[in-house]
């Protein structure tokens, strides 16, 4: 094949090549499409003849060193319905004119690693594979609709505003990642809804500008440990794994569909489904994390892995995985949407060192269930999570609640005591409800205190010294026995003898008692003040 000079065309091209030139030259589609679906269809087994095929060397040569447009013109590569035969490699090179290949098919993987493109869109191509590391784009990088069968590479690749893969079916390569966008970094949004992934998706160390969408999208790695692997992944907006609305989304437009959070009710949707482990530990998303109806489909050795993630807002809204695990260790925000059917059992849950300012609960999600979570997050006792559970609920206004949390984590811990401490637990608890009731030590104080008035009202005892003692008063006796400390002017004057003797004593021993359970609940009280 002879280089072009200028505008001239190779003298080896065929007529397809030809019709490709020339519409290069002014900017127009070269559409070899039959007008059948069936037969246009690049994904069918239905061969293409040589009259739909251009070569991938001819494609290179017009994108690397094409002619000039025609005066009034922009030149582009614009391309319909065609078969590309042979390997498209355009590593390392740069590509000025615009480029948009429509139901187009690859003989081979398309190779642009390192290369340079203003914008580069590939709408519903066959691809058997895309090897773009540290590619590099102004502009956008569309590929919605694709199919890939051995996977796509975008590490460290660099897109200048929008990457775009809604509806793109990708299935694993030879390392078993369906997409490998490691240290990917994106300007704007990375809209990747209703994907379908067979292997694992990994954008460890990524950086999106602003949204990152799965949307309606389904990740399956039957192969691996995990579907998404994404630590250190910063999203500067929020990260979507949320159901989308299917309304317009069959429609054959082009991607993005399902612009709102939440689909309304009696809409269609398709939920966020992921069949196998998802880990964003470390992870930096400046808005949210949303998981609202999300499936996720766990074996007993996968985590939904949530570690040391930092974001304002975290919509655990999904439903409650059957196996697996779900951990929150150290991770860090301000609002935690859920819901008491989203959470797993005990076993399945693990959130030491999470932090959380404020509860927004979906739907009925009463205190005890609240406790449950707790209580299935340490299958070992912790005090860490009920008092942090109480610090929210009180900084909320809701004190009562507060005091019930701590009481139960008193309850949790007294399980782990040696039997003479867990005694005086249950003895706590049973009194005064560790200091959290203190109403019920004034109960019984008041019972104790009638029922030693009305005891020794029968009795009349002698005094110890008969020219020193006050008038005989077998309400405030019983009352200065028990109370601790304080000397109402009674006990110390009176012979007490026999079984009234065993009553006195009974008397200023449960006194003491219920005062130092009351004293270590007004400890604990001004602990938390």
């Amino acid at each position: 094949m002879t280089e072009p000079r200028g505008d001239d065309m190779p003298d080896d091209l065929s007529p397809e090549e030809r019709r490709m030139w020339q519409a290069f030259r002014t900017g127009s589609t070269c559409d070899l499409s039959t007008r059948v679906a069936e037969h246009d269809d690049p994904m069918s087994n239905l061969p293409w003849g040589p009259e739909r095929s251009v070569r991938a060397d001819i494609v290179a040569l017009l994108l690397l060193s094409g002619p000039p447009a025609q005066p009034g013109r922009v030149a582009s590569l614009k391309l319909r319905g065609v078969q590309i035969s042979g390997t498209l490699d355009l590593s390392g090179g740069t590509v000025d004119p615009y480029v948009e290949l429509n139901g187009c098919r690859f003989e081979n993987e398309l190779l642009v690693p390192e290369a340079r493109f203003t914008t580069l869109r590939m709408v519903g191509c066959s691809i058997p594979r895309i090897e773009a590391a540290r590619l590099h784009t102004e502009g956008d990088l569309h590929m919605p609709r694709c199919r890939v069968a051995n996977g796509i590479r975008l590490t460290d690749a660099q897109i200048g505003t929008d990457l775009l893969i809604s509806q793109i079916v990708v299935h694993r390569d030879r390392k078993g990642r369906s997409i490998a966008a490691d240290g990917l970094s994106v300007a704007q949004d990375l809209q990747a809804e209703m994907i379908e992934s067979y292997g694992e998706l990994s954008l460890r160390g990524a950086k999106v500008g602003v949204s990152l969408s799965l949307r309606g999208s389904r990740l399956r790695n039957p192969y691996g440990r995990r579907a998404l692997n994404a630590p250190q992944l910063t999203v500067e907006r929020t990260f979507y794994m949320t159901a989308i609305a299917l309304n317009g989304a069959d429609s054959g437009g082009t991607p993005p569909f399902g612009t709102t959070n939440t689909p309304l009710r009696g809409t269609r949707v398709q939920r966020f489904e992921c069949q196998g482990g998802i880990r964003l530990d470390d992870g930096r998303f400046g808005d949210a994390v949303d998981f609202d109806r999300a499936r996720f489909t766990l074996e007993n050795d996968q985590e939904v892995s949530l570690r040391r993630i930092q974001t304002p807002e975290l919509r655990f809204l999904g439903e409650r995985p059957e196996r697996g695990r779900v951990v929150l260790s150290g991770a860090r925000v301000v609002n935690l949407v859920d819901k008491s059917t989203s959470w797993p059992g005990p076993g399945g849950f693990a959130m030491g060192g999470f932090s959380y300012e404020n509860l927004v609960p979906r739907g009925h999600f009463p205190l005890s269930r609240r406790l449950e979570w707790v209580e299935a997050a340490t299958p070992e006792y912790a005090p860490e999570p009920y008092e942090r559970l109480a610090t929210v609920l009180r900084n909320s206004g809701e004190d009562a609640d507060a005091r019930e949390v701590l009481l139960a984590k008193q309850r949790r811990r007294r399980e782990t005591l040696p039997p003479a401490a867990k005694l005086w637990g249950f003895l706590q608890d049973w009194t005064v409800a560790y200091g959290y009731r203190p109403g019920r030590a004034a109960l019984w104080m008041a019972v104790l205190w009638a029922a030693g008035a009305v005891a020794f009202s029968r009795y009349n005892p002698a005094a110890i010294k008969s020219d020193e003692h006050p008038t005989w008063n077998a309400s405030l006796y019983a009352l200065d026995l028990l109370l601790p400390v304080i000397n109402l002017g009674q006990d110390g004057y009176w012979r007490v003898e026999g079984r009234w003797q065993w009553a006195a004593a009974a008397l200023i021993l449960l006194g003491w008692i219920l005062a130092t359970t009351v004293a270590a609940g007004a400890s604990r009280l001004l602990r938390r003040g």
